[in-house]
């Protein structure tokens, strides 16, 4: 993998704007001159206890212990490696990259994907173009016009046309340079079953370009036009760039409105999207038409912490919306499904009710759990005791992982009602052989519908680790007398844990820019500095509340030789003599701290 430049990486940092690209996940309001806080994005909380500090460009949770710089939070965010993140903020910022020389054979195999998209690229705008501009592509303007799909819409999702000669895109791109090989690689073109010339792979058909997160064109799918025989969808092969089953449809066009609204909605089809963003509704993607993937259920968490499933209200879509439970299990999403009309697509109720319809039935999206109980009550046999015992048995599952809640009462009053039991004998058959579920249990995680606040047991950090990083932070808040409290102080002996040793020795040469300078692979110590970054900013800092800390290590390291003498059986009368000046100089500093808080 081809790295960029260190000092054009740095230009990256330096041009991007921390508080700008947090704000698209995190609703943040300032907390001092250089600290915003909000609620964090990686667990589920109501007291924030996520900052940032935007000078810095590093952020950090109290409450789950998640931090880094800016790059680690696109990484994290956006589910792509350094490099990955690095590109994506240059591209945000329109700041280039500059490579460092790499091996021969990787920069052949860059360059050749390199041609892949900027080929599949050039193909997208030839589609478009043909879609617009010829005879030929009348009927499929007719056909997208008549769902009630505006120009505007259709040109921003570059939705094109395949004419129907059998090497219209081969001989075009052959003219352009590239060869048949690329045209294959890139799925444009195909060679038929007894090996002869390549053809077009699409013909006749409406395109619609595939996209990754960044916009760049991995592939295609074309929808056949007329009374053809054959599947109505065609989709690009798999290959090196496209992957069916990682593919959300129209991703990088809901991005940002998915984490602004904190939910996307997700259909089925290529038109329903196109209608939803078109009915103001910005957020929404697709499944490409397949059961939804654990890596199209990652992708979507990444979009937004709810996910809405629009999908028809047939046996089929309702069976898609189960198996898309089972691929987020344990995963932090919030499922919940948006109620359709009998018939009816997201596309078709915006055509027939208008914008306002579909708008009003998003907004009344329920709780996966709620949408399972109301689907097991009404396909399960309640005319016997049998066949309420068999609904129960099948929901038994589905209610354990929710908590004591109200949804939980309203389900378990929902169901006494329809199969005429008591609610408290439901409650009881539910929890039978719940395997611990049931009133009295915790939500599992992922449970829809449930409350949470679930961030991940973070490892109790030995009071003297916290009494070194208090240190390290006060440092940092007063980089003055904190660059002489470095500069005297014994790493070895004096800060017993690694980390805050590693921090200490890194900061005494980078106290104004605390982040810099660290090694791209160094997650350890990036993790550390950003925490400190933020605590410093935090902090009421004052020389007398830096002196306190010192004096605390030098007093901890006084009472460990201490009790190392009294072990070795030596003398200990200086060290302990030692030891109770420290203690006083400590008393008078904590006094000194507390006539110096700006709260007196």
């Amino acid at each position: 993998m081809a790295l960029y430049t260190k000092e054009s990486i740095e230009r990256v940092r330096d041009g991007a704007d921390m508080a700008e690209i947090v704000s698209g996940r995190v609703e943040l309001r300032r907390a001092g001159r250089d600290r915003m806080t909000g609620r964090c994005p990686f667990h589920d909380e109501r007291t924030p206890s996520f900052g940032i500090s935007p000078s810095e460009k590093v952020f950090h949770c109290f409450g789950c212990g998640a931090g880094g710089d800016l790059f680690r939070f696109v990484q994290d965010t956006e589910g792509v490696d350094f490099k990955g993140a690095v590109e994506l903020v240059a591209d945000r910022y329109g700041i280039e990259l500059e490579r460092e020389a790499e091996d021969p054979r990787a920069a052949q195999r860059r360059r050749a994907f390199e041609r892949l998209h900027e080929l599949l690229e050039r193909t997208a705008a030839f589609y478009v173009r043909r879609l617009w501009e010829t005879d030929e592509a009348a009927g499929a303007r007719e056909y997208l016009l008549g769902r009630g799909l505006e120009e505007a819409t259709l040109r921003e999702f570059r939705v094109g046309y395949a004419p129907s000669a059998w090497d219209t895109v081969l001989m075009a791109c052959q003219r352009s340079g590239y060869t048949a090989r690329e045209l294959y690689d890139a799925g444009l073109a195909q060679r038929p079953r007894d090996g002869g010339r390549l053809y077009d792979r699409f013909r006749s058909q409406i395109m619609f370009p595939l996209c990754d997160p960044r916009g760049r064109v991995l592939g295609f799918a074309g929808r056949r036009m007329g009374e053809s025989r054959g599947p109505k969808y065609i989709n690009s092969p798999e290959g090196d760039l496209f992957h069916k089953g990682r593919m959300v449809f129209a991703a990088d066009l809901a991005r940002a409105h998915a984490a602004k609204a904190g939910e996307v909605v997700v259909a089925e089809g290529y038109t329903d999207v196109l209608m939803l963003h078109q009915a103001g509704l910005r957020n929404a993607v697709a499944t490409m038409g397949t059961a939804l993937t654990e890596e199209q259920v990652g992708e979507l968490a990444r979009l937004a912490p709810i996910v809405l499933l629009a999908l028809d209200s047939d046996s089929a879509g309702q069976e898609a919306m189960v198996r898309a439970a089972r691929a987020a299990a344990g995963k932090r999403v919030d499922l919940r499904v948006v109620p359709m009309p009998q018939g009816l697509d997201p596309a078709d109720l915006v055509a027939r009710d208008g914008a306002a319809a579909m708008r009003r039935a998003v907004e009344a999206a329920v709780p996966f759990v709620r949408f399972r109980v109301e689907r097991a009550l009404a396909t399960g046999d309640l005319t016997s005791a049998e066949g309420k015992d068999r609904v129960l048995a099948d929901l038994r599952p589905v209610l354990s992982p929710v908590a004591p809640s109200v949804l939980r009462e309203e389900l378990l009053r929902l169901i006494a009602d329809r199969i005429d039991v008591p609610a408290d004998t439901v409650a009881r058959l539910l929890t039978r052989g719940a395997g611990g579920g049931g009133p009295g249990s915790a939500p599992a995680p992922g449970a829809n519908g449930a409350q949470r606040d679930d961030a991940p047991p973070r490892p109790t950090l030995n009071p003297r680790e916290r009494s070194e990083r208090a240190f390290l932070a006060y440092c940092i808040a007063l980089p003055g007398p904190g660059r002489e409290a470095l500069a005297d102080l014994d790493l070895e002996h004096e800060l017993a844990f690694p980390g805050p040793r590693r921090a200490a020795e890194h900061l005494r040469d980078h106290l104004d820019r605390p982040t810099s300078g660290v090694p791209e692979d160094d997650e350890e110590l990036s993790r550390l500095l950003a925490e400190l970054a933020v605590r410093a900013e935090a902090l009421e800092a004052t020389p007398a509340g830096l002196e306190a800390q010192r004096l605390q290590l030098a007093l901890a390291r006084a009472s460990r030789d201490l009790a190392a003498a009294r072990a070795a059986g030596g003398s200990v009368a200086r060290l302990a003599h030692h030891r109770d000046q420290l203690k006083v100089r400590f008393d008078v500093a904590v006094q000194r701290m507390a006539d110096e808080s700006p709260d007196r």
